[in-house]
């Protein structure tokens, strides 16, 4: 493999951009007041927002919300010292939309949330960021498109981050411009090791409200293995890694081959190495038979040292003139006559802090995001589709224009979960 002077500038050039495209939007005009920001979910990933927008600029946060209060001292703490100023902190999203004083709102709280918190968000009037997938079940997806065209006011964007990826997006053009010819199949990847903690039924921390967190999802005893962070290979919150991590890529991919949702899924794995610790599959392969192609995706959560570690976190395009590579911070060419004569294009991006600057353009602008919610929409079913496939252990066949599955009760049974009491579900059929 090789970086080509050309490669290396262009990436050198590419990456000067985006730090000259967030240093814009660090100069904040004089006229142009800060935007009020409200964080739900601060243990993890909601701060990690946060601290993206404050890394654009012309952002202050003002509140912040937890169900645990150790994460909200901690988050305080640290706003506090990276905007000299403390937000007000709230234990009920609820209580904070109503009391504070907001422009927009991250929603960085588990899945099984987000479709309340979103509809919540659009009915108070402030534009969202909100963490992927866009919703646990599919019914709640399509509750939650319907809630964005009621108020088509709003700016809706959802945490694709790969939608910012300069590398996917010159790959796509690649592509696009048929260079590797006609893409007979797409490969689709995350294989890791999952590290994995104490499973054993507990009492949750004082600080947290277990079953505030537990919310409109069943209420699961406590252990350390599925409460803050790890909740993603749980079934009833995370929902497992295709999910959880694996949808980004899946996005990336319908993204980069203008691809809807698929018309057939089958899935086969299981848990062989995790079981007893996780909830979920710890190895899965899911056929996805797009119109155009098919997409296969792969997981691994355990084993040594990989083979070639180098494409773990990634797509692979198979085209009949080359084959072509596509992950986060590069992309590769590989010529059907000349393999070793491969093609490697280093291509930086800041994908968290160009997706929330993004985000925040299009709140100042009024335009649409780079990932809407009819987009992440599509997405989002595609990957629970895989997992209905697998959780009923049959062949899936999806109708897009009806949204339903066919001819097939026990896997149309999962398009939507029953709620915990007194939480009500918001999809309404039409």
């Amino acid at each position: 493999m090789r970086t080509s002077r050309r490669t290396f500038l262009e990436g050198t050039m590419a990456a000067g951009a985006l730090a000259f495209a967030r240093s814009v939007h660090s100069r904040q005009p004089l006229d142009e007041k800060p935007l009020k920001m409200g964080v739900i979910g601060v243990g993890w990933y909601g701060m990690v927002d946060a601290k993206a927008a404050l890394k654009v600029g012309g952002v202050e946060v003002t509140a912040v919300c937890d169900v645990d209060s150790a994460h909200l001292e901690q988050s305080v703490a640290e706003l506090d010292k990276l905007q000299g100023k403390k937000p007000q902190t709230f234990k009920l999203y609820t209580d904070m939309l109503e009391k504070a004083d907001l422009d927009v709102v991250v929603i960085g709280s588990p899945p099984h949330w987000h479709a309340l918190q979103l509809i919540a968000c659009l009915e108070r009037g402030v534009d969202v960021y909100a963490e992927k997938p866009l919703a646990y079940d599919v019914r709640e997806g399509r509750a939650l498109v319907e809630a964005a065209k009621q108020h088509a006011d709003r700016i809706v964007s959802v945490g694709f981050q790969r939608r910012q990826g300069k590398a996917f997006h010159e790959a796509a053009e690649f592509i696009k411009a048929g260079k590797a010819g006609k893409i007979v199949q797409a490969d689709v990847q995350i294989h890791y090791r999952a590290g994995t903690l104490d499973p054993t039924p507990q009492e949750p921390p004082a600080t947290l409200d277990w079953d505030l967190w537990c919310g409109p999802g069943p209420k699961i005893p406590y252990s350390p293995q599925v409460g803050h962070k790890n909740w993603r290979l749980e079934k009833t919150s995370g929902h497992g890694h295709l999910v959880d991590w694996g949808i980004h890529n899946i996005d990336a991919t319908r993204m980069m081959l203008g691809l809807t949702t698929p018309k057939q899924i089958t899935a086969a794995g299981g848990l062989y190495h995790l079981q007893g610790k996780i909830t979920t599959p710890d190895t899965l392969t899911v056929h996805f038979e797009f119109e155009q192609l098919p997409v296969v995706w792969r997981h691994r959560l355990w084993g040594a040292t990989e083979w070639d570690p180098s494409i773990n976190n990634g797509i692979l395009f198979y085209g009949d003139e080359a084959t072509v590579f596509a992950a986060d911070q590069r992309w590769v060419v590989i010529p059907k006559d000349q393999p070793a004569k491969r093609e490697e294009h280093a291509v930086a991006s800041d994908l968290g802090t160009a997706h929330m600057a993004d985000f925040l353009k299009c709140v100042r602008t009024r335009q649409q995001p780079a990932c809407t919610v009819d987009e992440a929409h599509r997405s989002t079913t595609t990957v629970q589709l895989g997992m209905i496939a697998y959780e009923s252990n049959s062949v899936v066949r999806w109708d897009e224009a009806a949204e339903q599955i066919v001819d097939n009760p026990a896997a149309a049974a999962l398009l939507k979960r029953d709620y915990r009491p007194p939480y009500k579900h918001p999809y309404r059929p039409a």
